[in-house]
C-alpha cells in the first residue's frame, strides 16, 4: 500500500471547508443567545396589556356641542396593539379618533382617524396637539366632575371601560 503524500492544496482546501461551515454555525449561536436574552426579559410572544388613565373630558363652550376627550394609554405587554374604535354611553352623537396637524403656515387642522397603534412597551398621552377623541354630547349636559364613562376598543386587547372626569379649559396639563 502505498501513501500519497498530503498536499499543500489539500491542506489549505480542509480550512476553507471548515471556516465555511464555521459561519452559518456562528450566526445560528449568535442568534439563539440574542433570542434566549430576549425570552429571559419576559416580554417574548407575551401579548399586548392595555393600561388607560388620566381620562378626562372638557368641558363643552355654550352653545358648543362638540369637545375634546384625552386619555393615556400604555401597552405594558411584548406585542403591538390598536385603538379602533371608542363609545359612550353618555355621547350618543359620537365619538371620533382625530389627529391635530399643522399647515405650512403655522395653522392647525383635525383630521378623523381610523385607528392609531400602541407600540409593544409603548404609550400614548393624548393632547389637543396629537391625537385625541371628538366627543358630540349627549342631550344630559356635563357639568365639571361629572364622571363619563368611556369604551375603547383594540383590536388585540378587546374593550377596556374607563372613566374620565369632565374638567373646564385651561385647568388640566397635557404635558
Amino acid at each position: 500500500m502505498t501513501r500519497m503524500p498530503f498536499r499543500i492544496d489539500d491542506r489549505q482546501q480542509l480550512r476553507d471547508t471548515v471556516l465555511a461551515a464555521l459561519v452559518p454555525v456562528a450566526a445560528c449561536t449568535m442568534a439563539l443567545a440574542v433570542l434566549t436574552a430576549w425570552t429571559g426579559t419576559g416580554k417574548a410572544g407575551t401579548p399586548a396589556r392595555i393600561r388607560v388613565t388620566e381620562g378626562r373630558l372638557l368641558l363643552p363652550s355654550a352653545g358648543v356641542e362638540e369637545t375634546a376627550a384625552f386619555f393615556r394609554i400604555a401597552n405594558e405587554g411584548g406585542s403591538a396593539d390598536r385603538l379602533i374604535r371608542v363609545s359612550s354611553p353618555r355621547a350618543p352623537g359620537g365619538i371620533a379618533l382625530s389627529k391635530h396637524r399643522m399647515t405650512d403656515g403655522n395653522g392647525a387642522y383635525s383630521t378623523a382617524i381610523d385607528s392609531v397603534d400602541i407600540a409593544a412597551g409603548g404609550s400614548l398621552a393624548m393632547s389637543p396637539t396629537g391625537v385625541d377623541l371628538s366627543v358630540t354630547e349627549g342631550s344630559d349636559k356635563w357639568r365639571s366632575g361629572d364622571l363619563v364613562p368611556f369604551t375603547l376598543e383594540f383590536r388585540r386587547s378587546g374593550r377596556v371601560t374607563v372613566l374620565a372626569v369632565v374638567v373646564r379649559p385651561g385647568t388640566v396639563s397635557f404635558s
